[in-house]
């Protein structure tokens, strides 16, 4: 290239950058820096179309039609040979919760291309003792630590239950809904939860662990429920976890109102039979509304049927890819 030339390109360079710069400080680039930081706490809205990546609950793999159960390494080898993009563990299937191990679990997740996208714990604050409501406060917190050690940004957080069905399978019976400890009302129940969760949320900040508070039996039995504790806090470390087999009634419509504050979802399948009850789910409509709600994260599968979650469990990575892995019109 000549001088002449070089000069020619760099003044011509000069001008549109003279132009770019004019047109940042203009409308159309104000619009773009005012979208920037007014998603800041959440997904790019103008974003393209990307695919929700795919998790597997250990729950889909707690126990085995012989009774059988794989350990923690098991669950995220096998994780990584179906398929999968992730793995959410469940606490209670962590027979080692050392510093060690969970650092082994770490590395064993690194090293077959997996995240550990998400936590699910469980606590309860459904108790007039306050005793028992602080211990599940610490327990919390140091389910939070634990997340952190293990580089996870989610878990799952309930409200608890009254604890006055005799069994399981009573709760179920009863979709879930069960009466109130005597001289006790649910006012009293959220203002517990609600304080409860507050304590929790500087070590939640501290972290950088979100509590997804899930639509799990007790006062989350309905979206409703759920939603008047989140809107109660009002804080960016306590969202929601969306379970899509939760809702005995209204199940869509219910879905709609959770998902736009969701940082997490579980997706049930039911393949052989419900272990506990089978619900007809649209997992095509489920996607719909939750890229309506502009939903970016993880889904997580938890097979909850009588088939061999051998067999169960890729059918049900195929059919949630399939839903999640376009737009749905």
């Amino acid at each position: 290239m000549s001088l002449i030339n070089r000069r020619s390109f760099l003044t011509k360079a000069s001008a549109g950058a003279t132009a770019i710069a004019a047109s940042v400080s203009g409308t159309a680039a104000g619009g773009m820096v005012a979208s920037l930081t007014s998603s800041t706490e959440g997904a790019i809205e103008s974003a393209p179309f990307v695919p929700n990546r795919i998790a597997v609950s250990t729950y889909s793999f707690f126990t085995f039609r012989d009774g059988s159960k794989l350990t923690m390494p098991e669950c995220i080898d096998t994780a990584a040979k179906m398929g999968f993009d992730g793995v959410e563990l469940l606490l209670v299937q962590m027979e080692d919760t050392s510093d060690s191990m969970l650092q082994k679990l770490k590395r064993r997740a690194f090293v077959n291309g997996l995240d550990l996208c998400g936590m699910s714990t469980h606590q309860g604050f459904l108790r007039p003792d306050s005793d028992y409501r602080n211990e599940n406060i610490k327990k919390t917190i140091a389910q939070i630590e634990m997340a952190y050690k293990l580089g996870i940004p989610t878990i799952r957080v309930n409200t608890g239950r009254w604890g006055t069905s005799k069994s399981f399978e009573e709760l179920m019976n009863n979709k879930g809904v069960e009466p109130r400890l005597p001289g006790c009302t649910d006012e009293q129940g959220f203002k517990w939860v609600i304080d409860a969760l507050t304590e929790c949320l500087p070590v939640a900040e501290k972290c950088g662990v979100v509590l997804g508070l899930e639509n799990h039996w007790g006062l989350g039995s309905t979206a409703e429920g759920v939603l008047k504790i989140v809107n109660a806090i009002n804080s960016p470390w306590l969202r929601v976890t969306m379970d899509t087999g939760n809702f005995f009634e209204r199940r869509y419509e219910q879905l709609e109102m959770l998902a736009p504050e969701a940082v997490f979802i579980q997706a049930k399948t039911y393949f052989g039979g419900g272990v506990y009850y089978t619900l007809d789910m649209d997992y095509e409509k489920i996607a719909k509304i939750c890229q309506g709600a502009n939903y970016k994260g993880y889904v997580s599968l938890e097979f909850e049927g009588k088939e061999d979650p051998w067999t169960a469990v890729p059918k049900s990575l195929a059919a949630l890819r399939s839903a999640f892995g376009k737009k749905q019109s």
